[in-house]
């Protein structure tokens, strides 16, 4: 039975994905948003409980891809279409601009564009799948922390603390945030992964640094917290790039 448990876990991913889509479609974003910090714990723990178990399987790995390609794939890219319905509708600008007579005609399809992270979502769990390089790190931001950047965007503006109303709801910003995080899916962009073989701080020093900062940029400034710390991720990755980089280039350069 054992075999069993971390594809059920993987399975509740799906589920929280499937229940995130009806409340998105629905205008409920906040509640999506909540389910899909269920699904991305789910998505942490059955790759957790299948090496601990020692029971992964390929049958495991493709129903992990098809459950992250509707929990951070295809939820991201409807919630950026929701947002961009809203933003488009209610004609809010950063210093308060108007709709110009292009942007009145052409805002129908602008929407649309949410979904270019559903499509590089799906190239990137595709190139994963297929990477050898990828046992270990990632190369490229993996969807789920792509996705927790775009599901925050609905809390913060539940609790608008900082008063960025009018930034997230600015259309062109959330077109562009979407090609940008887009581009880093499929980015040739090594990260290092939050896989804790051990709880030693030798050769986990920057996933105890990270942890300890996330969780101290979520609980000060809540869900304002989580982009801030995926850009951490991103940036606490260089310097391993940098050593991995360096280590290359003196094998190279080394006599054969």
């Amino acid at each position: 039975m054992k075999r069993h448990i971390p594809n059920t876990v993987t399975c509740l991913n799906l589920l929280c994905g499937c229940l995130a889509l009806t409340f998105i479609f629905r205008g409920e974003l906040v509640t999506g948003a909540y389910l899909v910090g269920i699904a991305a714990v789910a998505d942490f723990f059955d790759g957790l409980l299948a090496r601990a178990l020692r029971v992964s399987s390929p049958i495991g790995k493709d129903l992990d891809s098809l459950a992250d390609m509707v929990s951070f794939g295809i939820v991201p890219g409807a919630i950026v279409f929701k947002l961009l319905q809203v933003a488009t509708a209610s004609q809010i600008w950063i210093g308060g601009v108007a709709l110009s007579r292009w942007e009145e005609t052409n805002s129908n399809w602008l929407v649309y564009f949410g979904f270019l992270i559903s499509i590089f979502s799906a190239l990137r769990l595709a190139k994963f799948n297929n990477d050898t390089r990828q046992t270990t790190s990632f190369i490229g931001l993996p969807t789920p922390a792509c996705t927790l950047v775009v599901a925050s965007l609905p809390l913060i503006l539940a609790n608008d603390q900082f008063g960025v109303e009018k930034l997230i709801l600015n259309p062109w910003l959330l077109i562009g945030l979407a090609v940008l995080l887009s581009g880093l899916l499929v980015a040739e962009l090594p990260l290092f992964a939050l896989k804790f073989k051990n709880l030693k701080w030798l050769g986990n020093r920057r996933r105890f640094i990270f942890v300890a900062l996330a969780l101290v940029l979520v609980l000060t400034l809540g869900a304002a917290g989580i982009p801030l710390a995926v850009l951490l991720y991103v940036l606490l990755s260089v310097p391993g790039r940098v050593r991995s980089r360096e280590t290359l280039e003196a094998n190279s350069s080394a006599p054969q």
